[in-house]
Formats: C-alpha cells, structure tokens, sequence
C-alpha cells in the first residue's frame, strides 16, 4: 500500500469552502482504500488530508486525471500554505 499524509492551511475564511471541495469532489477514487479529511482542532485554518492507495502508481494515475486536476486547482485557490506530504508505507489496522 501507499499513504500520504498532508496539511493544508486554508486562506483565512476559506476552510470550510476547501473541506467541502475535497471531500465532495476527492472522495470514492478508484484504488483508494482510505480519504479522511479532518479540520485541526489547534488551528482554525488547518486541514489535514490522510490517502491510503492500492499502490504509488494508482495514486499517480488518479493525480494525472484532467478532472481531479481541476479540483486541485480550485483547492489551491483556497489555500494559503500546503506543507509537503509525508509518504508512508501502510501495513492495515481499522478499515483496510
């Protein structure tokens, strides 16, 4: 499996507008097994994103799609900073 883990700091009113995008317009792509987006409880303007895919290249496929990268694009009008996201290598637990 391959995992992403990412913060996003949304542009100040912006955060629910980029919670809304990335969870009606991210959600239920082919080989995710796992899309959680969650508001930081310690920052009003943090997202986290944590992606859980069948592999690498799957993931790549999806982020090459015209379509979603449409739905980046709006993303990233919301946002003010989007921190590098860590690569991790899931082994399963609850829901995988």
């Amino acid at each position: 499996m391959y995992g992403l883990i990412a913060k996003m700091t949304a542009a100040p009113g912006q955060r629910d507008a980029l919670t809304a995008i990335l969870l009606d317009e991210l959600t239920g792509r082919p080989g995710c097994l796992s899309y959680i987006v969650a508001h930081d409880p310690a920052d009003d303007n943090a997202v986290w994103v944590t992606e859980v895919w069948i592999d690498e290249a799957t993931h790549r496929t999806s982020v090459r799609d015209p379509a979603v990268k449409a739905v980046i694009t709006r993303c990233i009008d919301k946002m003010a900073t989007f921190s590098d996201a860590q690569v991790t290598r899931p082994l399963g637990g609850t829901g995988l």
